[in-house]
């Protein structure tokens, strides 16, 4: 809080996926619900994922970052998400990774760090994704994540060279 009394605004990052259905249009249509929340937005590019950590025969993902502005609180913009999801014919069966029309994490909400079950911050494997760290380079590649030392930039440049990222052509 400012001494004003007003409300600070707060840097958040979403990582935004889609294997299931018109992933690019899906996409699209996360980025106006945050729009509608948030306002303006930076956004990356979009990039075609090879699944990681999914079941097998699993489809690609499409994958891109956005950030906002926001006096909303985390718990606030998690419902928010999840609600977006929902919209978005998200379904949860409880398998880890199973393919989805909408996927939205939270990858960081200002310099927080909270560990709480429903919410932790930052993303406990955002500084180990290439799917989430390509498209945050676009946005701030000198962006530092709370908890690390390296910027995403550094970050991505460290991690093992295993491919399946690509930049999708739009």
């Amino acid at each position: 809080m400012q001494e004003t009394g007003e409300t600070k605004l707060v840097r958040v990052a979403f990582s935004l996926g889609a294997n299931l259905g018109d992933r690019l249009a899906t996409l699209e249509r996360v980025c106006d619900y945050l729009s509608e929340l948030f306002g303006s937005l930076r956004l990356s590019q979009v990039y075609e994922t090879e699944p990681v950590g999914c079941p097998a025969g699993s489809p690609s993902y499409l994958n891109a970052c956005v950030e906002v502005s926001t006096t909303m609180a985390p718990q606030a913009i998690l419902r928010c998400c999840q609600e977006i999801e929902k919209d978005l014919g998200r379904t949860r069966s409880g398998e880890y990774g199973e393919p989805r029309t909408c996927d939205i994490d939270i990858l960081y909400y200002g310099e927080t760090i909270t560990n709480t079950p429903e919410l932790v911050l930052p993303h406990p494997r955002a500084h180990l994704r290439e799917f989430v760290l390509r498209p945050l380079c676009d946005i701030d590649p000198l962006l530092v994540l709370p908890g690390q030392q390296a910027t995403v930039q550094e970050l991505l440049l460290a991690l093992p060279k295993i491919g399946g990222v690509s930049l999708f052509p739009l």
